[in-house]
């Protein structure tokens, strides 16, 4: 995950953050349009489930800390797959919608790899944006555990949807 994201431009006269619904007050564009994303990531019902905050680090990156513990366990006693795919999925996710201010990105397909089981503690998906600039979005992502290893990686296709952003009760860049 060594490659360097450049920003896309889809409308020439466009840039990060200039969509006519993207939030305005005060800051930059895209640091607002990053703070309403984590805000939007906060309140998803599903992420009450799960002890995780998303960080947008910048344009086509994004953080999910996380922590594993017996509640996220199989039979087996190491966290469900579903875990892998969830934290996996929403890095990348978030990594691509980093690069659109106006709609709210769709997963349309995911391949995943387990590397290691993890039984509990502190992990972190790390997402980068990959390519696409318009309408499909690749993005990969990676996790590792607390002491460094990784334990899964996956690549995902995001394509732009009809949902605007803005009309998201949760995509605000004043977090309440």
């Amino acid at each position: 995950m060594s490659r360097t994201a450049t920003s896309p431009d889809p409308r020439p006269d466009a840039g990060p953050g200039s969509a006519p619904d993207a939030p305005r007050a005060g800051g930059s564009g895209a640091a607002l349009h990053y703070r309403a994303l984590e805000s939007l990531y906060a309140s998803a019902p599903i992420n009450a489930l799960f002890s995780s905050r998303l960080e947008i680090v910048g344009e086509g990156h994004a953080r999910i800390r996380f922590t594993v513990d017996d509640r996220l366990h199989h039979a087996a006693g190491a966290a469900h797959g579903t875990v892998y795919f969830k934290m996996l999925d929403d890095a990348a996710f978030y990594a691509a919608n980093t690069l659109v201010t106006d709609r709210f990105l769709l997963t349309t397909g995911f391949n995943l790899h387990f590397t290691k089981p993890v039984r509990g503690g502190a992990v972190i998906a790390e997402g980068r944006w990959v390519s696409g600039k318009r309408r499909v979005f690749v993005a990969e992502a990676r996790l590792v555990d607390q002491d460094g290893e990784e334990i899964g990686r996956g690549t995902g296709t995001f394509m732009r949807s009809r949902i605007p952003l803005s009309g998201l009760p949760g995509y605000r860049a004043d977090p309440a």
